[in-house]
């Protein structure tokens, strides 16, 4: 039988964003950074190697065009910081901001087999920057593909213009 202690400690409880250094969204911004850090707490896995510790809480912040993630214990004590350059996401955020713009819009006007290509293709640069993340987190963070996903769906958030 598996230790469920084990993997209940082994995810995130809490993530808060720096609004000095991410700024403030607009109320549709705000709504859809809420959504994705809401779903990223409800189901993740996530684990700091060579740590006892966890479950964890995270602190998201932009430093010199870095996305730093802060981890702590759930009782706030410091576990790593880990700085995330963007560069490797910019294209695929550019395209994945361009293909959800044609999913919406092909949701009013197209028929559901165009509808399900450009979904297809979203959901690809979706798996892609989720692949891209996961192995960027390695060795300071180890993620499950659907905690990588769900990730990516915030650090998309927090660059949408709305």
């Amino acid at each position: 039988m598996p230790d469920v202690s084990i993997a209940t400690n082994q995810r995130l409880v809490g993530l808060t964003l720096d609004e000095t250094s991410l700024g403030r969204g607009t109320p549709d911004q705000e709504h859809e950074r809420a959504v994705a850090i809401y779903d990223l707490i409800e189901r993740n896995s996530f684990v700091v190697p060579e740590h006892d510790g966890g479950p964890y809480l995270a602190h998201l912040a932009m430093v010199e065009r870095r996305l730093v993630f802060e981890i702590k214990a759930a009782d706030g004590a410091p576990v790593v910081t880990h700085h995330l350059s963007l560069s490797p996401f910019r294209r695929i955020i550019k395209d994945y901001e361009m293909v959800c713009d044609s999913y919406y819009a092909a949701i009013r006007t197209s028929t559901p087999a165009q509808i399900e290509a450009i979904d297809m293709g979203r959901r690809g640069l979706h798996d892609e920057a989720a692949g891209i993340l996961a192995e960027r987190l390695a060795n300071k963070v180890e993620v499950d593909f659907d905690t990588a996903r769900r990730l990516f769906t915030l650090i998309y958030a927090l660059h949408w213009k709305g």
